[in-house]
Formats: structure tokens, C-alpha cells, sequence
């Protein structure tokens, strides 16, 4: 899967940044979701469940009641997709239909499970959507700003949950039970070499987001297409000024400031695969050379806090899909959907409807 331009980082980070930074990132990868527990088959009399997987985010017991365990951080924002007809042949999904439009709730996010974390902790921005079609329909995917995902396999993942967790004595995750994790998992290559680039972005809005698991497409004559997807934004925005380390929240005051002049727009691009393109690693990139179809344009109007806003209460379950989709052989997805499930239920029973304070300094709802 090709990877987008974007617009010039801020500056690079010190050594010890950049240390606490990557020992951070067995929490922020959590990105694609607070993945994995009981599915189908693979996981012995030990079993890997949603519940063990979902207290890795409850490091030490500490919780955050009423929040989301992973992308703790985030806000609310609304708009559309205008369908632009191209993906009507490989998917019967009604939203793809030529001249439609569906209306969409999204939660742009930090990962980790601290809703008060600075915007500058972590390099991995995360785009949440959720489309209703007129009959009841509806589309639900969770995508982040990185093109490959660390591990393929739940049991992996919660190796490094394991492995990254803060050492009670000092708080912080132990750089060697990290460096040993990596070392005994050699599919993390790619993704370790994207993340000692990266840099935490100035805004949501100039990030492209990869689905990174694949899907199946089924057209109306039941053909059926493996499929990643990625939005990507247009007109390259202006990137902001280098992220203001004094300031904990810029990122939702950014894309505050940037609806106030208007829309802001994706384009929703899907990928398809060729005989021989993995299927279920997302530690693997397809090539570039893949077949590129874009399906139309995701437009994102308002933005609300989301202690009130409407994507306070959405489980953005990844397998939620229409019809003409489908969950691939990926063994993160369904585990992905029972994690996410826990997390609703201990919300639920925390009191989701009403969280303890907003992560956002800035209640006021922006429109265009």
C-alpha cells in the first residue's frame, strides 16, 4: 500500500524523546483497536480473552472511568460521503452508488488509554467513521495514520501489551523487555522503520488513515475482491506550525480553526488486491502497483467535544458492514469486535453517558 505525501514534520526529537517515544508505542499502536480476544479456533486451553486483552489498557489497575480504554483522547465530527460511483462494481453497498450521498459520524483521536494525554506523546493520529444508509445499513471502520500494523496475530499483539507496560517502579515501560519483544518478532521490521521517522502531526487534518486490515468487496453479481482502503486529504491543507509543546489540546483547536473557514475532505481510496496479496497480515504492505479506485469523498463538516457530541456512544466495531462487504480471514478482526464490546460494557457500567470531565478544553460545537 503506497504511502502518502504529506506536509514537512516539525522538528526532529531528542534521543531521550525519542526513547519515551518509542517505548510508548506498545500502547499507541493499540491504535487499530484495543484488539483481540476469543476467536475462532486458534486460541488454546490458555485462551486469549477480549477481558485480558482490554486490562492491558488498565495498566496497574488505573482506569479512566466513562472513557473509551483506547483513543481515549478525541472528538467528535460530522458530515457526509459523496459516492462518486467508481467503487459500484466491486462492492453492492448502497453507499456506493453513483450520485449518493450518506451522512457520517467520525471521531478523530489520539490512541492510548489517558484522555488527558499531550497531543504530542505519540506519532499515530486515528480517523473513526461511521456511515448510516437509508434503509438502516450501516458502515462502521476504524483507521489510523501509520501504513502497516506491528504484529498479525492477537497473541502477538498482547506480547506487546506485555512487553510495553510502565514499570511500577518507575512509571515507564522497560526499553529491554521492548527491545526483546522486537527481536523475537522479526514481522515488526516495517512498521519499526516507519515509526523512526515519524513525527506527531500539527493537525488532523493533514494525515491520511489507513483501514490497514483487509476486507472482502462483493459485487451484485457475487464476485468477491480482497480490499484495503485509506483516506487521503485534498488539497494537501496547509500544515500547521510545529506542534506548541506547551499546549496539551492543539490538535482539536486546530481542526476547530480549519472548519470555521469550511469543509474539510478525504478522499476515500481503495485498494485491490492481486492473486498472492496477504489477506490476513497486516503487517504487510500491498504493492504499490495495486489497483487504485477511488470511491468518493468524505466531508467532514462539524466538530463537538465528545462528552456531548454524537460519537460519544458509537462502538466502532470494524465488522459492523453493509451488504456487498465483508471481514476478510484477518484474525485481528473479529478479535478486534469482542475487545471493542468489553470496552462498551465497562464503559456502560462506569457510566458512558456522562464522563468525568471533557478532554478537550473547548465544549463549543464549530460548524461550516
Amino acid at each position: 500500500m503506497m504511502q502518502e505525501n504529506k506536509e514537512p514534520r516539525p522538528p526532529g526529537m531528542t534521543t531521550g524523546q525519542k526513547l519515551l517515544r518509542f517505548a510508548a508505542i506498545g500502547v499507541a499502536v493499540l491504535g487499530l483497536g484495543a484488539a483481540f480476544g476469543y476467536t475462532g479456533g486458534w486460541l488454546g486451553p490458555q485462551r486469549l480473552t477480549a477481558d485480558r486483552i482490554a486490562n492491558t489498557f488498565e495498566p496497574g489497575g488505573k482506569r479512566h472511568p466513562g472513557f473509551r480504554r483506547n483513543h481515549a483522547k478525541g472528538i467528535c465530527v460530522t458530515g457526509h460521503f459523496a459516492s462518486s460511483g467508481q467503487a459500484q462494481a466491486l462492492s453492492s453497498a448502497p453507499l456506493f452508488a453513483p450520485d449518493t450521498t450518506t451522512p457520517l459520524v467520525g471521531r478523530l483521536a489520539l490512541p492510548g488509554p489517558n484522555p488527558y494525554a499531550p497531543d504530542s506523546s505519540v506519532p499515530i493520529r486515528s480517523f473513526a467513521l461511521r456511515f448510516t444508509m437509508p434503509d438502516g445499513q450501516q458502515w462502521r471502520t476504524g483507521m489510523n495514520s501509520m501504513p502497516v500494523f506491528p504484529v498479525s496475530t492477537p497473541q502477538s499483539f498482547y506480547e506487546q501489551q506485555l512487553a510495553g507496560a510502565p514499570d511500577p517502579k518507575t512509571g515507564k515501560p522497560d526499553p529491554a523487555k521492548l527491545k526483546a519483544f522486537f527481536a523475537a518478532h522479526p514481522e515488526t521490521a516495517t512498521f519499526l522503520a516507519w515509526v523512526k521517522t515519524a513525527r506527531p502531526s500539527a493537525s488532523f487534518a493533514t494525515e491520511a488513515y489507513y483501514g490497514l486490515n483487509a476486507f472482502v468487496f462483493i459485487n451484485d453479481k457475487g464476485v468477491r475482491q480482497n480490499v484495503r482502503w485509506r483516506v487521503v486529504p485534498i488539497d494537501a491543507p496547509v500544515a500547521a506550525d510545529a506542534t506548541p509543546e506547551h499546549d496539551q489540546n492543539y490538535l482539536d483547536k486546530d481542526l476547530m480553526t480549519r472548519l470555521s473557514a469550511g469543509p474539510l475532505r478525504w478522499r476515500l481510496m481503495v485498494t485491490v488486491a492481486d492473486s498472492g496479496d496477504p489477506s490476513n497480515d497486516a503487517t504487510k504492505q500491498w504493492p504499490d502497483s495495486r489497483r487504485q479506485v477511488e470511491a468518493g469523498t468524505i466531508v467532514i463538516e462539524k466538530s463537538q467535544t465528545q462528552d456531548h457530541g454524537p460519537c460519544r456512544d458509537i462502538n466502532f466495531d470494524p465488522t459492523v458492514l453493509p451488504q456487498g462487504m465483508a471481514i476478510s480471514d484477518d484474525p485481528l478482526l473479529p478479535a478486534r469486535s469482542a475487545v471493542y464490546a468489553t470496552s462498551v460494557d465497562r464503559r456502560t457500567r462506569e457510566g458512558l453517558s456522562s464522563p468525568a470531565l471533557s478532554s478537550s478544553t473547548h465544549s463549543s460545537e464549530h460548524a461550516q
